[in-house]
């Protein structure tokens, strides 16, 4: 089984902010992005994508045949979302930023929430009959699967893995 991790390219928001279930748009102009990407993909998958504006686009250039699961969707920053880090309270973005795997967001999640989530994905699309698949997701959800693949610490999974805007990231099973 192949399978291709696509993050989404480069969103509209300025740098500084906070953006993880807000469904935020991606900049233009994109179609030659969008074209570069296409060619490294195959054609005769199947397609998921998070339902968020920014990988759903990307998804909708490839084809019309796509399955939208929202377990895909990047981690939820709660009432950080739209925020700059910069206007976060400290004593908030402090003990978050001590222990992002385990210290959830107020009014949203932890890092290990959004991995326990897209592990149950994970979990489902490794007993599917599928030769290839194509999944048009998110920065964290990337990040996430490719720690379930080498089996990595999650607190490593920034130093690891560095995954840009429009990157193609395949893995073989």
């Amino acid at each position: 089984m192949e399978i291709y991790l696509v993050r989404h390219t480069e969103p509209v928001t300025p740098k500084g902010i906070c953006y993880g279930q807000a469904d935020v748009d991606i900049k233009e102009p994109y179609l030659e992005i969008f074209q570069e990407i296409k060619a490294q993909l195959p054609t005769d998958a199947i397609v998921y994508s998070s339902p968020l504006l920014r990988c759903k686009k990307m998804a909708e250039f490839f084809t019309d045949n796509i399955i939208f699961d929202k377990r895909l969707m990047e981690m939820n920053f709660g009432n950080w979302e739209l925020k700059a880090w910069n206007d976060i309270p400290l004593e908030e973005i402090n003990p978050w930023m001590d222990n992002f795997v385990t210290v959830s967001v107020p009014n949203g999640e932890s890092f290990k929430g959004l991995h326990q989530r897209v592990g149950e994905f994970y979990t489902e699309l490794l007993q599917k009959n599928a030769d290839k698949i194509i999944l048009f997701c998110h920065d964290g959800a990337i990040r996430s699967i490719l720690s379930h693949y080498h089996k990595t610490q999650l607190k490593d999974s920034f130093s690891l893995y560095t995954i840009k805007y429009g990157e193609v990231v395949k893995i073989i099973l």
